[in-house]
């Protein structure tokens, strides 16, 4: 037996208990993607404010790095091949679709736990506080309509943002390094909305001339 499962069957309890939440619950596991997008878009935009070419490499990284981790995640998958809960579990209480992929992880935990990582990367303000709850809310809401066991959404939530954090950390410097050079050119725009900083001059004898 699953050691998780009496947490797993209490929370269909829980939502047997709750049916004034299914709508709600449902449309935000069915299309809470839509939020991750929002999410990581407006770290773009907070990257592109702040004109430092660090938090637009972070802000680049954060999709990247999701799909690094929803690749990764996938032979793992395979190699576990855990039966869906809504298939395993004759009986339990099924609000939303049952698909036929396997359990574990949670892809959806995974893409969430990516992409709140990446977004506290870009900043720790408000954003990246709603990020890191519309994950866990993501999450819950996956075993709630019994399309996950917890240890799924758990697991996914770690490789996203261990994915998206240890991926960073590697490709930090050259991302750097690729946003500077382009805040010098024409697609500076496109990366930042500050103004290009004035040049001081050093031509010789710009100085002022005082009187003798």
């Amino acid at each position: 037996m699953l050691p998780d499962l009496p947490l797993f069957m209490d929370i269909n309890s829980f939502a047997r208990a709750t049916p004034w939440l299914h709508g709600l619950i449902v449309v935000y596991t069915t299309y809470g993607e839509v939020l991750f997008a929002v999410l990581l878009a407006a770290g773009l935009w907070v990257a592109r404010g702040s004109g430092d070419a660090r938090v637009m490499a972070g802000a680049v990284w954060a999709p990247l790095g999701m799909l690094c981790a929803l690749v990764i995640n996938q032979p793992i998958s395979d190699a576990v091949a855990e039966v869906r809960p809504c298939r395993a579990l004759p009986g339990v209480l099924v609000l939303a679709h049952c698909g036929t992929d396997f359990s574990f992880p949670s892809d959806h935990a995974t893409m969430a736990g990516a992409v709140a990582a990446g977004v506290l990367v870009v900043t720790r303000r408000l954003l990246a506080w709603i990020a890191v709850v519309a994950a866990l809310l993501m999450a819950c809401s996956r075993v709630y309509v019994a399309a996950h066991y917890p240890h799924d959404v758990l697991a996914g939530l770690l490789i996203g943002a261990t994915v998206s954090v240890v991926g960073w950390l590697f490709v930090r410097g050259v991302l750097i390094r690729v946003v500077t050079a382009l805040h010098a050119s024409r697609l500076r725009p496109l990366l930042s909305s500050t103004p290009i900083p004035p040049r001081r001059s050093t031509r010789a004898g710009s100085d002022p001339v005082r009187p003798g």
